[in-house]
């Protein structure tokens, strides 16, 4: 308890939202992990496709092949920015759901940056699909063209680095009192380890996409390329999963290096040696491919697929341990406040409903002084004393109800329409008992 009182009083501690999730914790979490798994897959297919797009085009300044090769890649980036964006709906409300206070936290703090997101997406998408479909008509303006898909990839680029200070926010309430915006919070530690994790993961992801997208049998390879042969293209391919791969033994380290202190976990490590143990495997077998054969090449790729697939399942779930275990004591002060709240809530509405049970049944009387007070903030625009306004004059009332409170009272409270020359008074139940009585005995005792 000494520890969660000094995180207490050194960190911002919310109230929850007093509402209950729609569903068990369990699914939540199972439906956020799965539906990132497959929205990060594309944003990986997306990232490294412009940058392989741009940089063969770059190439193709020279040689014309590349060129070629350039608008081959293009042509599945807008398919998979697509599936990216639809792909990132679940995982962006079951985040929304889980961790509330904490992301909405991390988004207001990097205000514009975050809210720019859909309009840059916007821009980028806008670029592709020009960039895609005039390809031809842009061949004589290769300034233009080239400058289209460089702003694209410096957009895709810049989009992730923007979702990833935010969500490594998350995990830093201590820090929330410092944050100024955007940068300041980029500048937080882990961000641009897990950024340079995500590049290489791209960089991975696609190289076995295109392996896999120049190598089928239905791809009419030799009709598009006259000197770039199919073996070539497939080996420059797993030549950049392996090497991207490879760099992450360099990136993970560094994830991990600088997480913070209480985000450490034996889980974690559980998940990390299995994924090292894998990637390791499937960086062999990647190597066996490259210096295999044009038959050979692809012999162990769907082994390759299918370790790395195990790999980023076990890295996806060592996220959300990692979110769990580092805002775990935070988690912890957050529900104890929101528990003090509610029971404060509690105990004032029945203290209240105390004390006017026992204004109305015991021993406390009427004021007429409380009374004349109600009446001329609640029914001197409508009464007069002699004479008629809106509604009857005092003197009228008390003679009605005279010797009679508490008919006067009930009234007051839910009146109803007596007379067809009097329009329908207005009810007081806001008013307590005490009220009522008060200002039906400063009614009586005026006259």
């Amino acid at each position: 308890m000494n520890i969660l009182n000094f995180i207490l009083a050194s960190v911002p501690v919310p109230k929850d939202i007093p509402l209950p999730l729609p569903a068990p914790e369990w699914l939540l979490v199972g439906v956020l992990v799965f539906s990132f798994l497959c929205h990060i897959i594309f944003v990986n297919l997306m990232v490294g496709g412009t940058l392989l797009t741009f940089f063969s085009q770059l190439k193709g300044l020279k040689d014309k092949e590349y060129d070629t090769l350039a608008h081959e890649i293009a042509k599945t980036i807008t398919v998979n920015k697509s599936l990216a964006v639809v792909m990132g709906v679940a995982p962006l409300l079951a985040i929304n759901t889980l961790y509330t206070v904490y992301f909405y936290s991390a988004n207001a703090l990097t205000g514009l940056f975050w809210i720019a997101i859909v309009p840059m997406v916007t821009v980028a998408f806008l670029l592709t699909y020009p960039h895609k479909y005039l390809w031809e008509k842009l061949q004589n303006n290769k300034g233009l063209h080239i400058s289209m898909i460089a702003a694209a990839s410096a957009i895709f680029l810049f989009i992730p680095l923007i979702f990833l200070t935010n969500i490594n926010l998350m995990l830093y309430p201590e820090k929330w009192g410092t944050i100024t915006g955007f940068f300041s919070a980029m500048f937080l530690p882990n961000v641009f380890p897990r950024y340079l994790h995500f590049i290489f993961a791209s960089l991975t992801a696609t190289g076995l996409f295109l392996f896999f997208f120049f190598g089928r049998e239905t791809y009419p390879f030799e009709k598009k390329f006259q000197t770039l042969t199919r073996f070539d293209v497939r080996k420059r391919m797993y030549s950049l999963a392996f090497m991207a791969t490879l760099l992450q033994f360099i990136a993970g380290p560094l994830v991990l290096l600088t997480l913070p202190s209480n985000a450490m976990s034996w889980n974690l490590i559980f998940l990390l040696i299995p994924g090292i143990l894998l990637a390791l495997w499937a960086l062999s077998l990647l190597w066996k491919g490259i210096n295999a054969n044009a038959q050979e090449i692809g012999k162990d790729f769907g082994k390759v697929v299918g370790l790395l697939s195990i790999v980023v399942v076990l890295m996806v779930t060592g996220r959300h341990v990692i979110r769990e275990t580092a805002l775990g004591p935070h988690k912890k002060l957050v529900k104890e406040r929101t528990l003090a709240y509610e029971a404060q809530v509690k105990e004032a509405s029945q203290a209240k409903a105390s004390v006017t049970e026992v204004t109305a049944n015991t021993g406390e009387g009427p004021s007429i002084e409380a009374g004349e007070k109600l009446f001329k903030s609640n029914c001197a625009a409508c009464h007069a004393l002699k004479v008629r306004v809106v509604g009857p004059p005092v003197t009228e009332m008390a003679t009605i109800y005279k010797n009679n409170r508490p008919a006067l009272a009930t009234w007051i409270k839910a009146p109803g329409k007596k007379r067809k020359d009097y329009p329908q008074m207005p009810g007081f139940s806001n008013l307590t008992a005490q009220e009522l009585a008060s200002l039906s005995e400063y009614i009586l005792n005026k006259p």
